[in-house]
């Protein structure tokens, strides 16, 4: 017979499995909460929008135009859709990350997983794939639609794949620059602006630098401004009078720096309370 102080001294025992949690679960709760907000369907479903309606509108005009384009492959149109669909992908990242700080849903992501590093990783994972599988697919269609309106010569096995993945990777990767920045400001309005400039004012910039001296920075910021990576991602050759990137190179420049900005976003997250 058991005896009340012993039943006292007895542990409960749950009967659900207790284990530790690992990134698996992370990465579930992160898929979780960015297939489920809104902002995720509109800011996807416009760069889709965008990148269909703007490549298939500038094939349309080029074929009826009746221009030459047996030197110039058609592939390369797709830079028209794939600019301003980038500034979506740029307002997600930047979501993605900074919208929980403005709601204070970070507390209580933070209170489920302490980990910071492992928040921020599972975010990073699901934001790129994400990204990276719809905007690979839909550049895929629009490369393949192009083709068959416009013609010229048969792109290379290499010229395919940077126009459909190289695309797909580099717009993810300057998402994921997005959301690196939008961990460090924590901001999701001041994250924006800032990507944008980053994207825009190197150019407008470049435009207004008349005097010799400022030469030099001005061929840097038109071969190194994030359009003028985008451009030279669809050629073999650089395309600023033989210089700059071409091919993969400005997908392996943003992921240096998109890698730093990460690193950066890891140190603040450690370093802060919330």
């Amino acid at each position: 017979m058991t005896t009340p102080s012993a039943q006292q001294g007895a542990s409960y025992v749950s009967p659900i499995a207790v284990r530790r949690a690992h990134l698996g679960d992370a990465l579930a709760s992160e898929w979780t909460k960015i297939r489920s907000v809104r902002s995720t369907l509109w800011t996807l479903g416009v760069l889709v929008l965008l990148m269909v309606a703007i490549g298939m509108g500038v094939a349309a005009v080029v074929a009826s135009a009746d221009l030459d384009t047996e030197n110039e492959p058609a592939l390369g149109m797709g830079f028209f859709g794939m600019l301003p669909g980038s500034i979506c992908v740029i307002t997600l990242g930047v979501l993605t990350m900074a919208s929980e700080y403005g709601t204070g849903m970070i507390r209580t992501t933070l209170t489920a997983c302490p980990s910071r590093g492992r928040v921020l990783t599972a975010k990073a994972i699901v934001f790129f794939l994400l990204v990276f599988t719809i905007t690979t697919v839909t550049a895929t269609l629009v490369a393949v639609a192009q083709y068959a309106m416009v013609g010229g010569p048969e792109p290379t096995a290499s010229e395919w794949l940077r126009a459909t993945a190289g695309a797909g990777m580099y717009v993810a990767l300057l998402g994921l620059l997005a959301l690196a920045v939008g961990a460090i400001i924590r901001h999701s309005a001041g994250a924006i602006t800032i990507m944008i400039g980053l994207l825009l004012l190197p150019l407008v910039a470049a435009l207004f630098m008349f005097t010799p001296s400022l030469k030099g920075v001005q061929e840097a910021l038109f071969m190194y401004a994030i359009p003028s990576q985008m451009l030279a991602l669809y050629s073999d050759a650089p395309v600023f009078a033989g210089q700059g990137p071409s091919g993969w190179e400005p997908v392996g420049i943003l992921l240096g720096v998109t890698a730093l900005a990460l690193g950066g976003a890891y140190a603040a997250m450690q370093s802060r309370d919330v």
